[in-house]
């Protein structure tokens, strides 16, 4: 269910469940969740790039398993705190970039999981579906957090609630999408951005990533405070140094990632 490859230290996740839209039955999120943790625990992998197979990204919650569930008695059967919570937490925090490709639908909490990447590649052909409120349920896989970091509190709001999909040219004008390319074009695009990625300063993504999540909910003195925090710490790194030399010099850095 998931295809995992490394190549010139990108570690790309595809979700491989083609005739179902790659909806995400339990079996499928833990498989992500595993790939997610392997990205993130290899020192050879400085950039992950996440993406889908067929003409979907990801369906969202696999309903035939969600409707077996209600059938049984088992509710949401915690899915949201075993599987997505952790999956959404993992790719925000990680300290490594994440590129999302999304080749088609992005549904429910297929959308979720894009939002969450740190940038998106969008085909012509993508559509972000935010269909939580059409069955009767409040957001989940973070969106509540993330999109309203993208689009701003009214917009999002907006979209949550009334659940009206957005195709790519328009999810490109809110700034919910990095940039949009032609369909055949969008995981050429995102694996490229993903290598120019992991051929830069790791750390200092790290530190950057940490740094907006943490402005994010803390006062200016405080985001202060912590950006002097990551600074002196990049400022020991190797690439910072190295980085340093190559600028007196009139040359261009080469980053390790150290």
């Amino acid at each position: 269910m998931i295809r995992y490859d490394v190549t010139d230290a990108v570690a790309a996740i595809t979700l491989d469940r083609p005739d179902a839209m790659n909806s995400l039955t339990a079996e499928l999120k833990s498989a992500l969740l595993d790939a997610l943790r392997r990205a993130a625990g290899d020192p050879a992998v400085r950039a992950v790039l996440l993406t889908g197979s067929g003409r979907a990204f990801c369906a969202g919650q696999d309903l035939r398993e969600h409707a077996d569930n209600l059938e049984a008695g088992r509710g949401l059967a915690d899915t949201v705190r075993l599987h997505y919570n952790p999956i959404v937490e993992l790719i925000t925090t990680m300290p490594k970039p994440v590129v999302a490709a999304v080749n088609g639908v992005a549904a429910g909490a297929g959308a979720s999981l894009a939002f969450a990447c740190d940038l998106r590649v969008a085909s012509e052909k993508a559509r972000f579906a935010l269909a939580f409120a059409g069955i009767g349920l409040a957001p989940d896989s973070g969106a509540s957090w993330t999109l309203q970091r993208l689009v701003g509190p009214g917009r999002a709001t907006e979209l949550l609630l009334l659940g009206e999909p957005l195709d790519a040219a328009r999810a490109l004008e809110l700034g919910v999408v990095t940039r949009v390319v032609p369909a055949d074009d969008v995981l050429k695009t995102a694996q490229e951005l993903a290598t120019r990625l992991a051929q830069g300063p790791t750390l200092a993504y790290a530190a950057t990533k940490r740094a907006l999540a943490y402005a994010a909910t803390h006062t200016l003195p405080d985001a202060l405070a912590l950006e002097a925090e990551l600074q002196d710490q990049c400022a020991a790194t190797a690439d910072h140094q190295a980085a340093t030399r190559a600028f007196l010099a009139k040359e261009r850095p080469v980053f390790g990632g150290r």
